[in-house]
């Protein structure tokens, strides 16, 4: 049996849409676990701008930087490091007597839990706008989760929610900003192909190591965006920090000398559009008649965080922000 409590604290969720607007983000991932093989049972990882910027788990127990610049925070805040482990080491246990609770509320014993909990949230350096949410109520998509439904709304947790949401969380995120100006703020082209597995698949356009993820790909043509026949994927992070995407355009019943018409499109927030024409020549291939280039990429949703067969959902909750954990 495989149960994962999921205590989701961001309505403006994961964005897999363009924006025109300059928008930053401060997003933290918080997971407990049992019986995982080779996993720590909790584990907390913060990003800003989708870059990882901090983590901890059980096993180090230390809250640690991943990025130089974020060392930089003990300048004006020399407990920043220490409270921050001392804070983890609390929701280390929170989370493990909330999975414990979910259990004997779904009758469970043995098998493999999760509880996993985000909360973060966005600002827009151009309006000054901070997204969060305003809904003031929690969701219980089981008659289980009602109990802890009721709980939080009488201890006033949507108030603290939004609280936190539009005042320390964006301080944070202005503060990792100052700090991290020269590679957040950064923008980087991607280098763009053109793929296909054999002759009769679709032709993909392939962008990767752009910076920062606000960005769109697309096919034109003659100039005009085509909504049919064109297979549109998430955006990915690559290893190094940028990020992928990709865009599959379906030209089986296209004459070849019709492909020079075609041309994928790739737009920056800030930079000016990338146009790159279609040519049969420059197409990197799998096939027979062409370079042998392996081409191997990973096609997960937004929602992709754990992918676990047979999931039951215990808990959605319906807010972003934090000011303390909460048993469920």
């Amino acid at each position: 049996m495989v149960i994962t409590i999921f205590c989701t604290i961001l309505l403006f969720g994961l964005k897999c849409s363009f924006s025109s607007t300059v928008t930053h983000s401060l997003l933290y991932f918080k997971t407990s676990s049992t019986q995982v093989p080779n996993f720590p049972q909790f584990v907390s990882v913060g990003y800003v701008n989708g870059l990882q910027i901090v983590y901890y788990d059980s096993k180090t127990r230390k809250y640690e930087p991943k990025q130089e610049w974020m060392k930089k925070i003990t300048e004006k805040d020399h407990e920043y490091w220490d409270r921050g482990t001392q804070r983890n080491l609390n929701n280390e246990q929170v989370f493990k007597v909330s999975i414990d609770i979910a259990k004997q509320r779904l009758n469970l014993t043995d098998g493999l839990h999760i509880y996993q909990w985000m909360v973060g949230c966005e600002w827009d350096n151009e309006t000054n706008e901070i997204n969060g949410y305003w809904q003031e109520t929690f969701v219980a998509p089981r008659p289980e989760a009602v109990v802890t439904k009721h709980k939080w709304e009488r201890d006033g947790e949507a108030v603290r929610a939004k609280d936190y949401i539009t005042h320390r969380c964006v301080d944070y995120l202005k503060k990792y900003l100052r700090n991290g100006e020269s590679v957040l703020m950064r923008k980087e082209l991607p280098l763009v192909s053109f793929l296909q597995k054999s002759p009769s698949s679709p032709v993909t356009c392939h962008a990767t190591g752009f910076y920062p993820d606000r960005a769109r790909l697309f096919w034109t043509k003659d100039g005009e965006e085509l909504y049919e026949g064109v297979d549109y994927w998430e955006i990915l992070p690559n290893h190094d920090g940028t990020f992928q995407k990709s865009a599959d355009l379906d030209l089986t019943s296209v004459p070849h000398q019709d492909w020079e018409r075609y041309e994928c499109v790739f737009q920056l927030s800030g930079v000016p559009d990338k146009n790159y024409r279609l040519e049969r020549s420059k197409i990197r291939t799998n096939g027979e008649d062409g370079p042998h280039q392996h081409l191997h990429r990973h096609r997960s949703g937004c929602s992709g965080l754990l992918a676990v067969a047979g999931v039951v959902a215990f808990f959605i909750m319906r807010r972003r922000g934090e000011k303390k954990q909460k048993y469920l």
